[in-house]
């Protein structure tokens, strides 16, 4: 069974708030995170976990594929060798094929009914395009003719979802990731994707995840990296997804929430409870940077930096808010 984790988002915003407000409690935004035990070739097939795992894949929203790029006798790999480029590929091919099944069942399906109405016939041609893609070894993610996700939300296309590659290098290939030839082609592979790749030591973030607050500065600083890998790869996720924060602050609590990159203000409240979306009036906000800049609120109410934003503010990464609203 896959292991599951939630894990915080790294924000200097929340901790500067903390600082500011003192309050009861402070809640960082979280990402769910999937562990999911490791693809062998054959999976579409059923080899190995096989459904299972492509199953488990199926609910994630992304994908974080980590590929081997160091050499080690002690610590044995499925197929006998360390080769990034060939793990890459044994995935990706993997979820290719399982996405031709789900295909072709779309094809069937679209021609059907087709029969009975002469919309689906154009249903029917834009999967026959994308089927033909696929049969090449290329990923949806890949194919341009048509926008897949945008036309058929409803079609679940593994091979659709977009991918973050975790190089895991040993402690010397870590400080140094460029001098490492595994972790070249992953970036290579990568960049031929539009995907990015974040460098991880799995066996330094295991120590660091031993210690808090000022040791892991230390230990960070000792190893000349501003944050540790897992930060960053979480970060990435949290880009990925397009996800952003909004910050609410006070005694209380000074809280991080996440929403999707786009989200109006009703919305935004709504994450909060739902009875601020229903009865919301308006949202008092001020920037994050202005904020600081100021150094209070009331500083910053004095320089007309709080202001008042109605139904149609997009809500902006940052944006501190304090939500007025009828019960």
């Amino acid at each position: 069974d896959p292991n599951v984790g939630m894990v915080a988002v790294p924000d200097h915003r929340l901790d500067k708030l903390a600082e500011m407000y003192h309050p009861k409690k402070t809640t960082p935004a979280v990402i769910e995170f999937v562990d999911i035990a490791g693809l062998v070739k054959g999976a579409s097939r059923g080899e190995g976990l096989g459904n299972k795992f492509l199953g488990n894949i199926r609910m994630t929203d992304a994908i974080v594929h980590v590929v081997r790029c160091f050499d080690d006798e002690n610590v044995i790999h499925v197929e006998g060798s360390t080769d990034p480029i060939r793990d890459m590929d044994t995935i990706d091919l993997e979820l290719v094929m399982a996405d031709l099944e789900m295909v072709e069942r779309r094809i069937d399906k679209a021609k059907k009914a087709a029969k009975g109405d002469k919309k689906f016939l154009q249903e029917a041609a834009d999967f026959e395009g994308l089927r033909d893609w696929l049969n090449d070894g290329k990923s949806a993610r890949s194919y341009e003719d048509v926008d897949i996700a945008a036309e058929y939300p409803d079609c679940e296309l593994l091979s659709l979802k977009p991918v973050i590659y975790a190089a895991n290098l040993d402690e010397d290939g870590f400080s140094n990731p460029e001098s490492v030839s595994y972790y070249c082609q992953v970036e290579q592979r990568a960049k031929e994707q539009g995907a990015q790749v974040i460098p991880v030591c799995a066996k330094l973030e295991a120590e660091i995840a031993e210690l808090d607050g000022e040791e892991k500065k230390m230990f960070l600083d000792d190893l000349g990296i501003a944050e540790s890998g897992l930060d960053r790869l979480v970060k990435a996720s949290y880009s990925l997804l397009g996800l952003i924060s909004y910050l609410t602050s006070g005694e209380d609590e000074c809280r991080a929430w996440t929403i999707k990159r786009g989200t109006k203000a009703p919305q935004a409240a709504g994450k909060i409870h739902s009875d601020f979306e229903r009865g919301f009036i308006r949202a008092e906000m001020v920037s994050y940077d202005d904020l600081m800049a100021c150094g209070t609120m009331a500083a910053a109410r004095e320089k007309g930096l709080i202001r008042s934003e109605g139904k149609e503010y997009v809500v902006q990464d940052g944006d501190i808010i304090l939500f007025r609203f009828n019960v």
